[in-house]
């Protein structure tokens, strides 16, 4: 009989002289990319546009830098404010601040308003309404980077007598902030630093806790943490040295993320291996034999799990939103490795440790516990059945698969309808927590001025060399609060800006509508070329931009999973099955998130990049536990099972590793709800809800009812349907 590659393969890695040579390899490259190749936390993090440049928002902004000079540069907006009043001693206290600035200009300074030289009354004829508000700007250089930024806002405090920037909202006498775009960077980049090495303590210590809680081993719990790890630190210097020769852009929340991903996927992967070598050492009492049958019986669904994994992740690659196509590469090319070391580093160390890696609960065939019972003296008792539990909910779902199937459906898909109800944002600042600098000038500038004037919308003509002016019919606009006079452009004088401010916070979807019908409105009376632009343009790109790679990768991603499973599997209707499950779940996850979300933690809304980035990892890491279970219930019908007790078995002898590792999984991804933004909070608690859902309701319930259901034709058109057919 011609020998299982996959077996080959598990007696070389597992074998005595093949995991020493397996370990060296690991060893020397984690050794030789560490000395040589730098961290990618140590890169820095791309500040680039996220839009594409084709963008009538992105070619507005070019258009601005080339036009507007007194408008090229990385804004710094300073919100001064005092709540009895802002008066003289308060603008010689700013001015002195800014001849300062004159004095000794900062990294990267551009420009700079005259204000050390203006009157005092004319800077405070130039405050809010109420009195009480003043925003001022600093400019940079585009090329500038934000440890400069950080450095520059360091010594503007510096500069400010009494450093306002300290004293709290509510406080007594003059408070600063910083915000605009660069304090937006500068907050970004502090929130996340140091948050890849706090999320991999966070994770490492939860799994530790769920994996001695449930197996009770305490060298087992660190198997799998030192094969991720070693992947990890193998890893993090290829993608750094990617990064470092513009192959790939660092980005903190992809890295942030990855982490999560790469602990919780490897885990699980860790522990089908384990699991299985575990169940094999009952039966075998050679662990070279038992590793080699442990890696044949699991490698194949490892295998193909993770691959299902990458080409799925790899899909994001096809966005044109910036901050998607950035995920792509990491997560990916992590997966990528972190399988390659469950399957050539894993067994080698539990070929090393053999049973001592289950201690203090050996695992020993029947003959080792009646000599071990024998030489202590005692009477041997016959273990009880492995399985039991989840043995039972398998029978359960076999004799009654209508009930299951009808009563699963029912809640998925409610929960799956309360996701229309979802409300997104689409701005970045909406993330930071509220108590930050940049968020907390904003909401300064928001509650001191006219909501239009936050950000007025940029509306740029090309007159062709005719006279045109727009001021008055963009005034009757019925969105419109002010348009300030028209801007002649510094190359072309056929370039004319109108600057417009909304009726509304421009931040607002209200007003991102604004401007979408400001489009229409605007070609209406202007039959030449013309550009909207300003941050809510901007973020009508982002929603049909980040809307058209929805339609994009959502389809691309389901058809290339569902010919992995068909090519796997060789079952049509099954494949069918495993992807309406694994959707109609992505959807359950999404409307009880969105419950979490907005009634459990109040906020109003969810971000915009959720759904795709829930979608990716929900729907390939759900495939991921439905291939281990799956490829269980065919190995059992081809053992010349009844279908019935084929997933009665797969149930039960996959059930607790997959439960395992779906709480590791979700308790992973629920770490990310301990940072400070509000995006990585809601993604990492839809997608822990996804695989929550997916542990004890798909996978154990749906799923092999479903199979149940259909009989012999979940098999067809495989060898094992043509067997059944014949049989009848």
């Amino acid at each position: 009989m011609k020998e299982n590659p996959l077996q080959r393969f598990g007696q070389i890695v597992g074998g005595k002289k093949g995991r020493w040579a397996f370990l060296a390899i690991w060893f020397i490259l984690l050794v030789v990319l560490t000395m040589t190749l730098p961290q990618i936390n140590r890169i820095e993090n791309y500040a680039g546009d996220e839009l594409p440049a084709n963008r009538m928002s992105m070619e507005a902004n070019q258009l601005m830098k080339e036009q507007f000079s007194s408008d090229a540069g990385v804004p710094l907006l300073i919100v001064w404010y005092k709540e009895s009043g802002l008066e003289i001693a308060d603008i010689t206290t700013i001015q002195a601040m800014y001849a300062k600035l004159e004095e000794v200009p900062l990294e990267g300074q551009s420009a700079l308003p005259p204000f050390a030289t203006l009157p005092p009354e004319a800077l405070l004829g130039a405050v809010s309404e109420n009195g009480r508000s003043l925003v001022t700007p600093v400019f940079f250089t585009t090329d500038t980077n934000t440890k400069s930024f950080k450095m520059s806002l360091e010594k503007i405090a510096s500069y400010t007598e009494g450093n306002p920037y300290d004293k709290t909202l509510g406080d007594d006498g003059l408070i600063a902030r910083f915000s605009g775009p660069v304090a937006i960077s500068v907050d970004a980049a502090s929130l996340f630093a140091s948050a890849d090495v706090k999320l991999m303590i966070a994770t490492v210590i939860l799994i530790l806790v769920i994996l001695l809680v449930i197996y009770r081993s305490p060298i087992l719990a660190f198997i799998p943490i030192i094969v991720v790890g070693i992947a990890f630190l193998v890893i993090s210097p290829l993608l750094g040295y990617m990064a470092d020769n513009g192959w790939i852009h660092k980005d903190a929340q992809a890295v942030a993320i990855m982490i999560v991903l790469l602990f919780g996927a490897g885990t699980d992967y860790c522990l089908f291996l384990i699991t299985k070598y575990r169940d094999k050492l009952l039966v075998e009492s050679n662990k070279f034999i038992a590793i080699a049958e442990a890696v044949r019986d699991s490698a194949g669904a490892i295998f193909m799990s993770g691959f299902t994994v990458v080409i799925g992740l790899a899909t994001l690659a096809l966005a044109d939103f910036g901050a998607f196509q950035r995920f792509a590469v990491p997560f990916s090319f992590g997966v990528l490795i972190t399988m390659v070391a469950v399957l050539t580093l894993l067994p080698p160390l539990l070929s090393l440790l053999g049973r001592n890696a289950f201690f203090p609960f050996v695992p020993r065939t029947v003959d080792e516990e009646q000599r071990l019972a024998q030489k202590k003296g005692k009477t041997y008792k016959a273990r009880s059945a492995s399985h039991a539990k989840m043995r039972k909910v398998g029978t359960f779902v076999t004799r009654k698969p209508w009930l299951v199937v009808v009563t699963t459906s029912i809640l998925l898909l409610v929960l799956a309808f309360t996701s229309t109800k979802i409300q997104y944002n689409y701005d970045l600042l909406s993330s930071f927590p509220e108590d930050i600098q940049s968020r907390e000038g904003f909401a300064l500038i928001e509650h001191n001025f006219t909501a239009g004037e936050l950000a007025p919308v940029k509306v740029i003509v090309d007159t062709a060399g005719e006279p045109l002016n727009i001021k008055e019919q963009l005034s009757d606009l019925p969105y419109v609060a002010a348009v300030k006079e028209p801007r002649v452009g510094a190359q072309d004088a056929n370039i004319i800006l109108y600057e417009v401010d909304l009726n509304k916070n421009p931040y607002s979807n209200m007003a991102m509508a604004d401007v979408e019908q400001m489009k229409k409105d605007i070609a209406t009376f202007v039959n030449r070329e013309f550009w909207i632009g300003g941050e809510t343009s901007e973020q009508l790109d982002t929603k049909e931009v980040q809307w058209h790679d929805e339609k994009l990768i959502q389809p691309v991603m389901i058809a290339i999973i569902f010919a992995v499973l068909l090519i796997y599997l060789r079952a049509v209707i099954t494949a069918v099955q495993l992807m309406v499950t694994v959707l109609v779940s992505f959807f359950a996850a999404l409307g009880l998130g969105w419950l979490i979300i907005h009634y459990g933690l109040g906020h109003e809304a969810m971000a915009s990049a959720i759904p795709l980035y829930s979608f990716v990892f929900i729907i390939a890491l759900g495939n991921d536990y439905n291939i281990f279970m799956i490829s269980d219930i065919w190995k059992n019908k081809h053992r010349g099972m009844s279908y019935k007790q084929a997933i009665t078995e797969g149930v039960a002898s996959t059930g607790a590793v997959i439960t395992s590792a779906g709480l590791i999984l979700a308790g992973t991804f629920a770490v990310l709800a301990s940072l400070p933004i509000q995006l990585l909070v809601q993604f990492g608690i839809v997608t822990a809800v996804g695989v929550l859902l997916d542990t004890f309701i798909v996978r154990p319930l749906l799923v092999p009812a479903l199979i149940t259901l259909f009989g012999k034709w979940s098999y067809w058109p495989s060898r094992l349907w043509k067997s059944e057919v014949n049989n009848d």
